[in-house]
């Protein structure tokens, strides 16, 4: 039961399908919404679904209008599925909600609240104000973690951050001579890529960049659009990145530098804060921030996930396990992190296991971060 307007409105069973449906239709935009949310919405009149849309990137029309422009006159008098608030500010585009209202719409299902300033919980009483039904709270926990990069953005002012790591089955990344191409099989350097694609970012440090001279693109082959991530150096100095891959026209940069480094004048550089000459990461995360990211990839040694990590600034981590074994003398996958006793270790939560060929791919949230999506989902649950 949800309260609308003083009024106990039903949530059935119904409804939570179809909005699983919206939400899973707002994946679609996975590759190219970028700074905004991730939306879908479907309409249904006479139990037939009639209309069906996502938003697909910043400044093109929402989900809202997808939907109703394929929908037609079939909307007028039928229910619209939201996974997230209708907009009701004028942006790059008009407000959905008078879309919505203009339709004719007679009941709106809502998956979340969107706590954007110029949003949160304006459109509800907008949609109610003009007669129509609306019914919040619907699935908002599918919702949240779907669009976990965009609210961490809003609530915390930091990207989503997402640590990748491929080890072998004794958690090391690469012989001691420092060779490791591959550890890991081409099902799961190609799953690599995908991952990559529906990121707003990729991160690594100077060190990565000075051994592996990452190219840090995308590199698929299903066909599906993208837009190209930003190519992100944390700790660069002008000297490690002169020539590198990095700096090719294959997708854009960004170099965050120390404030006190000199003679590097180039566009992508970034001077911030910090210590022993190494820029503050959790301020270059809120640049990142303030550039419309929403989610990062870090791609990085051991040193540098670690010291995230420490940081609390790692939200979660992609594992790729192969079954091989590189001995005790291999490269660890993480250094520092070093627990005092038993007793003071946070178990991660794992969210998703997958076989890939002979590989294994775990994905984890870490305890802070799964209560921070938690808290929000029942916050905007009310």
């Amino acid at each position: 039961m949800r309260k609308a307007g003083g009024t106990l409105v039903t949530c059935t069973e119904q409804d939570q399908r179809l909005m699983r449906l919206a939400v899973d239709l707002a994946s679609c935009g996975k590759r190219t919404v970028r700074s905004n949310p991730l939306v879908g919405c479907v309409i249904v009149n006479d139990g037939e679904v009639v209309g069906q849309g996502f938003h697909r990137r910043r400044g093109e029309a929402h989900a809202e209008v997808h939907a109703l422009d394929h929908a037609g006159e079939r909307a007028r008098g039928g229910t619209a599925y939201v996974s997230l608030e209708p907009c009701a500010h004028h942006g790059l585009t008009g407000p959905c909600v008078e879309r919505v209202i203009s339709a004719g719409i007679s009941r709106v299902v809502i998956g979340a609240r969107d706590p954007y300033p110029e949003v949160d919980g304006r459109s509800v009483a907008r949609l109610r104000a003009a007669g129509v039904t609306v019914t919040t709270a619907v699935c908002t926990s599918d919702v949240v973690h779907q669009n976990r990069g965009f609210f961490s953005r809003l609530r915390r002012g930091r990207p989503w951050v997402v640590a990748k790591m491929a080890c072998s089955l004794d958690g090391k990344t690469a012989l001691r001579s420092g060779e490791s191409k591959w550890i890991t099989g081409v099902e799961s350097r190609l799953d690599v890529h995908r991952l990559r694609a529906e990121y707003g970012a990729i991160l690594t440090g100077a060190g990565t960049l000075r051994e592996d001279d990452p190219s840090l693109t995308v590199r698929t082959s299903d066909g599906r659009e993208f837009s190209p991530p930003i190519r992100v150096v944390l700790g660069a100095r002008h000297c490690d990145v002169k020539g590198k891959r990095v700096t090719d026209a294959g997708a854009p940069s960004l170099f965050f530098c120390h404030e006190d480094e000199e003679g590097w004048d180039d566009d992508r550089v970034v001077r911030t804060q910090g210590l022993q000459g190494r820029p503050d990461a959790g301020e270059c995360l809120r640049a990142l921030s303030d550039r419309g990211i929403n989610n990062v990839l870090v791609e990085a040694g051991p040193t540098l996930v670690g010291a995230l990590l420490q940081q609390g600034l790692i939200d979660e981590l992609v594992v790729y396990i192969a079954p091989v074994i590189l001995g005790s003398e291999g490269r660890p996958l993480l250094l520092g992190n070093n627990a005092p006793n038993m007793a003071s270790i946070e178990a991660l939560q794992r969210t998703d296991c997958a076989v890939l060929g002979t590989d294994l791919r775990t994905t984890y949230f870490t305890a802070a971060s799964a209560a921070f999506l938690r808290d929000l989902a029942s916050s905007l649950s009310r």
